[in-house]
C-alpha cells in the first residue's frame, strides 16, 4: 500500500510530467511553469508573472441556467424550456415555482423518486465510508448487490457499468464473442428500424435511424455487423 509521503510524491511527479508536456519549446517567446493549483506564465521580456488561479463555479439561478447551457454545453440533446430546481417523490418544481408530475424519472433511471429519504441516507452513509475505488478492489456492497440481482433474476452473473450505452456495448461485445466462439467470423446483430441504443459509435450503429449516423461514417459506412428490420415484422426477421 502507498504511504502518505508516497502518494504526495506520485502527485508531484504527475504534475511535473504534465508541466513538461505543456511547456513551450525554447524558441517560444514565453516560458510556462506549473504549480500545484495554478499556472504562471513568465514573459521573458518583462519578467512579470501572471497567476491563472482556478476560479470556483459561479452561483447559478434558475433563470441563468438556460443561457449558461447555451454558452457552455454541447447541444447533444434537445431540451424543453423548463429548468427544474427541486423535487419530492414523483413531483418536480421548476424555477418558476410550478410543480409537475415526473413521468420521465430520468428516462427510467430514477424510479425511486426525488429526495427519497432511504436512498439519500444510503448514499450519505456510503460516502462517509468510502467513495469510488474502481474495479481493482473488492467492495462488500457491490458483492451484495450482484448476489441479490442473480438470486432474483435469470442472470448467472452481473455486469456493472455507467450507462445504457455502455451496457449495450457490453451486450454487443458479448454477442460477438459468443459468435466467435462458435466459429462465426461475421456475426450479425438485428435491431429495429427507428430504434435507439445509445450514443457510442457501436451503439449508434445499432440504432436504426440514419439521421444519427450522419457525420460519423468511415468510407460511408458505420460499424459493420448490424441489420435493421421493422418492428413486429416476423417475416423480415426470418
Amino acid at each position: 500500500m502507498f504511504t502518505k509521503k508516497t502518494v504526495t510524491a506520485l502527485l508531484l511527479m504527475s504534475l511535473g510530467t504534465a508541466a513538461n508536456a505543456f511547456t513551450p519549446s525554447s524558441s517560444s517567446s514565453s516560458r510556462t511553469t506549473f504549480s500545484r493549483l495554478y499556472a504562471t506564465v513568465e514573459d521573458e521580456k518583462t519578467t512579470t508573472k501572471k497567476a491563472n488561479v482556478v476560479k470556483p463555479p459561479p452561483t447559478v439561478s434558475g433563470e441563468d441556467a438556460p443561457q449558461m447551457f447555451e454558452d457552455n454545453v454541447y447541444k447533444t440533446y434537445g431540451r424543453y424550456p423548463l429548468t427544474l430546481i427541486s423535487g419530492k417523490g414523483c413531483t418536480v418544481t421548476s424555477s418558476e415555482n410550478r410543480t409537475y408530475l415526473d413521468f420521465v424519472s430520468g428516462i427510467a433511471t430514477c424510479a425511486l423518486g426525488h429526495a427519497n429519504e432511504e436512498l439519500s441516507k444510503a448514499v450519505s452513509d456510503q460516502m462517509n465510508k468510502v467513495h469510488h475505488v474502481s474495479n481493482l478492489y473488492y467492495t462488500p456492497n457491490q458483492a451484495q448487490l450482484a448476489s441479490w440481482l442473480c438470486e432474483n433474476s435469470v442472470a448467472d452473473k452481473a455486469f456493472f457499468c455507467n450507462s445504457g450505452a455502455e451496457a449495450n456495448e457490453g451486450a454487443i461485445k458479448l454477442a460477438r464473442k459468443h459468435g466467435s466462439n462458435r466459429g462465426l467470423t461475421d456475426p450479425v446483430i438485428i435491431t429495429a428500424i427507428n430504434s435507439f441504443h445509445g450514443r457510442t459509435l457501436a451503439a449508434i450503429s445499432a440504432t436504426g435511424q440514419p439521421k444519427y449516423h450522419k457525420g460519423f461514417t468511415y468510407g460511408g459506412e458505420m460499424v459493420p455487423g448490424f441489420d435493421y428490420i421493422p418492428y413486429n415484422d416476423v417475416e423480415a426477421l426470418k
